[in-house]
């Protein structure tokens, strides 16, 4: 009996050998975190953590400090879940484990109000990482960010792939939210509001040609669409709460990355110091779309866009006085449009003119958490954020040329963001803050009238602080029922225009096969920095800035939705929406003019004498039909129904700039695995956008031949025409190689916009050269191709 039980012990031994021995042949890679609870960021001691594939499972459990490692994982996608005594179940899906980088996922999960220890409801896996979002909301990862075809490694354009969103615009990154402009996004990284994140950005915008936010620092953010948490203010349309991702604390790890239209990469991290628990990762991107001109691919004009951005964040361990984190982000871009250089189907230039462009922005941030007690914390945001734009325009004469267009804007903000949270109990969580910005201007604008005179529409130094303050309440009757319960205020020291804005949110789950959901918020936005600022000359032709007690812009959301969860890799969700929109800004004559067509243009936001009397109306249907990438493929299709119509001050109702009545996409992915161990893989990925075209004013061509310019017709035409629809189909093709031998992976992909080469209609315009109208179109067949090295 002993020599049986030696032997079955000796055989024993020799598997665990041979096991440990074919582990260490093969290069492997860590997956490692953090768990904390969601609601008071207290660290989670003995939290199980399992990672699963096809090829079997691993697990950890959470150390002293929360931490836990789990290593020996070959390369490919995982499954990973959290499991914790009196929590509800955490899972996440999509994980990609190469073998030239660590993975961190840090992980919040909730607690259960059952008092019984089994809990029936389990977390999505494309849940909020902000708890208090009721309605109308998504997660995305940067995973996601650079997977779909035709996304160009940008979030605004990746966030377009969703239900409610439209960007049928190939030069710009706008985002129209429900049929609302793109002027009503907020922008947020890491708690510090930015006002536009973009290359080649102007004031009073929020898109731009090309992002400068480098996906490759993102950690997995919020974008939410309607009937925002109390948090979120100043904003009508739509939010991106972004945050970069902490460096890995015990590793040092780079990337190298080469695109023909990102342009050349390179990224950093690791610890500052072993053992010292303060990481760093940085990350520098210099563009040159030269060189997909030099092969002969169109990226709207001849002219050649130059930027370069840079990003980083700095963490401290934490410390009696609280961690502190460093993060900033800088770019700065400039582009010359030579008449001689252009012609007339350049998307962005007037052939008989030249003219110079350049902007450039800054931010830095310093982020303090401190906690209270096990179940309170401060978390402070101090910052700053700078962005500056000139664009110069000379119109080119026989005998020479003479000065048209100086336009010079320089924007600095310094804010504070404070909030007080607090989980009371497992029911009960609240948080409550306090925001303040000082807004500071420069703006300088001048317009060439005739040989003698110039028109000077902007001509400013001003500073006006925005103060807005907030309460928000959660409350889970079970952990099927949860309401939240807030309200938002606001304070324009420029005019003393208040703000006092409701907002409400009920969830109720039903078992595990779905939710529904219900919102509600009065949301309001002041207008863009340049209009409050706008001299107007009366009819007197005294100057004033007529403008400046202009109110907010206010709005309704209504939302009722329904998710289902019919499997752990489909989700379907409608959503029906209102939206109700009062105090926008029109002329004070009978006119068709609103603020709610803002951003339509490149024109800037020249109306004087404004007042608050317009109104708008945005209702629609939305359909999520999604399959989480499993077994090999995903799929995904968003589709929209909506209508978006304003009324100017002549009372007459009319279609927005941005309403296109319809939008959807269909998205598919096949992953494959190749190669010996199957630790390589080859990927398809799929997109067909079919949107509405946006109705437009047409152009007077008599008036404009007589004029030489282009003049638009009069309001009995305005948003009268529809352009044609958008579609496009992209298709991205790439390979990934995991070294067997050394810590490197690798990649190739193409993505190839526009595949069939379709000739969508960026805009309907008056030629001065030919004295006729030409229609200028979007980009057509575009591959891009990038290289990626982490090691």
């Amino acid at each position: 009996m002993k020599h049986i039980y030696m032997k079955n012990t000796l055989l024993l031994l020799s598997l665990l050998f041979f096991q440990l021995l074919s582990w260490s042949q093969e290069n492997t890679q860590t997956i490692k975190g953090t768990i904390t609870d969601k609601q008071s960021q207290e660290t989670l001691i003995g939290a199980v953590v399992k990672v699963w594939s096809e090829a079997g499972d691993k697990s950890a459990i959470t150390d002293a400090e929360g931490k836990y490692k789990v290593e020996n994982i070959a390369p490919g996608r995982y499954e990973m879940s959290v499991s914790y005594f009196g929590y509800k179940p955490f899972s996440a899906g999509n994980i990609i484990v190469t073998t030239g980088k660590e993975v961190i996922m840090d992980i919040q999960i909730e607690e259960s109000v059952n008092e019984v220890e089994e809990v029936v409801i389990t977390a999505k896996k494309n849940e909020m990482n902000n708890e208090l979002v009721s309605v109308s909301g998504r997660s995305f990862s940067m995973e996601e960010v650079n997977r779909y075809a035709g996304g160009r490694s940008d979030p605004a354009r990746m966030a377009a792939n969703f239900a409610g969103v439209s960007s049928p615009d190939d030069s710009r990154n706008d985002l129209v939210i429900r049929g609302n402009s793109p002027v009503g996004v907020l922008w947020r990284i890491e708690g510090l509001n930015i006002g536009n994140p973009n290359h080649f950005s102007t004031i009073g915008t929020t898109g731009g040609p090309v992002s400068a936010i480098n996906t490759n620092l993102l950690r997995n953010s919020d974008f939410m669409t309607s009937a925002f948490p109390a948090e979120y203010g100043n904003a009508n349309a739509g939010v991106f709460d972004l945050g970069f991702r902490n460096g890995n604390t015990e590793k040092r790890e780079h990337m190298f990355q080469f695109g023909v239209l990102t342009g050349l990469e390179f990224a950093t991290e690791g610890p500052f110091k072993k053992g010292s628990g303060a990481s760093y990762v940085f990350a520098y991107r210099y563009g040159f779309a030269s060189v997909a001109q030099k092969v002969g691919l169109s990226v709207g004009t001849a002219a050649t866009p130059y930027y370069q951005d840079v990003s980083f964040k700095i963490n401290s361990k934490m410390t009696k006085a609280g961690k502190f984190t460093l993060f900033g982000l800088g770019a700065e871009s400039h582009i010359d449009f030579i008449h001689s250089e252009i012609d007339t189907t350049d998307l962005f230039a007037d052939p008989s003119k030249d003219s110079y462009f350049n902007s450039r922005i800054g931010v830095i941030g310093l982020k303090h958490n401190i906690r209270l007690n096990g179940n309170s914390y401060f978390q402070t945001v101090i910052g700053t954020t700078f962005s500056d734009s000139k664009y110069l325009q000379d119109r080119v004469l026989n005998v020479g040329v003479e000065n048209e267009i100086e336009n010079k804007t320089t924007r600095i903000n310094y804010t504070v963001n404070t909030a007080y949270n607090n989980k009371i109990s497992a029911r009960l969580f609240i948080k409550t803050g306090l925001i303040a910005e000082i807004l500071s201007t420069d703006l300088f604008y001048t317009n060439r009238v005739n040989q003698l005179v110039f028109d000077t529409l902007w001509n400013s130094n001003n500073s006006a602080t925005l103060f807005q303050a907030y309460f928000h309440a959660k409350y889970s009757f079970t952990d099927q029922l949860t309401m939240n319960v807030g309200v938002h205020s606001q304070v324009l020291s420029l005019n003393n225009k208040v703000s006092v804005e409701p907002r409400f949110g009920l969830k109720y789950q039903t078992k595990k096969i779905g939710s529904f959901n219900l919102g509600y918020g009065l949301h309001s936005q002041m207008q863009p920095t340049d209009v409050y600022f706008l001299r107007f000359a009366d009819a007197n032709g005294t100057i004033t800035e007529s403008n400046r007690k202009l109110d907010f812009t206010k709005s309704h959301h209504f939302v009722l939705g329904y998710e289902i969860l019919p499997s752990k890799v489909w989700r379907i969700k409608p959503e029906v929406y209102y939206q109700s929109i009062f105090n926008a800004p029109v002329d004070s004559f009978a006119s068709s003019y609103s603020m709610l067509n803002a951003g339509a243009s490149f024109f800037p936001n020249n109306n004087g004498n404004l007042k608050n009397e317009g109104t708008g109306e945005n209702y629609g249907f939305e359909l999520t039909v999604e399959r989480l990438f499993s077994n090999g493929y995903y799929g995904m299709f968003t589709g929209s129904i909506y209508n978006s119509t304003f009324k100017g001050s002549d009372g007459v109702s009319r279609n927005t700039a941005f309403n296109g009545n319809y939008v959807y996409n269909v998205l598919l992915g096949k992953e494959i695995k190749v190669g010996a161990g199957k630790r390589n893989a080859l990927k398809l990925d799929v997109k067909f956008t079919h949107a509405g075209g946006r109705y437009y004013t047409p152009v007077d061509l008599v008036v404009s031949q007589l004029a030489q310019q282009q003049v638009s017709k009069g309001d009995e035409f305005a948003y009268s025409e529809k352009y044609s629809d958008f579609m496009r189909l992209d298709v991205k093709i790439g390979y990934v190689h995991n070294s067997k031998k050394f810590k490197i992976s690798q990649s190739w992909s193409f993505d190839i916009n526009n595949v069939t080469n379709r000739k969508n209609i960026f805009a309907e315009r008056y030629n001065t050269i030919t004295n006729s109208l030409n229609t200028a179109y979007q980009i057509g067949f575009f591959p891009n191709f990038v290289y990626r090295l982490e090691f």
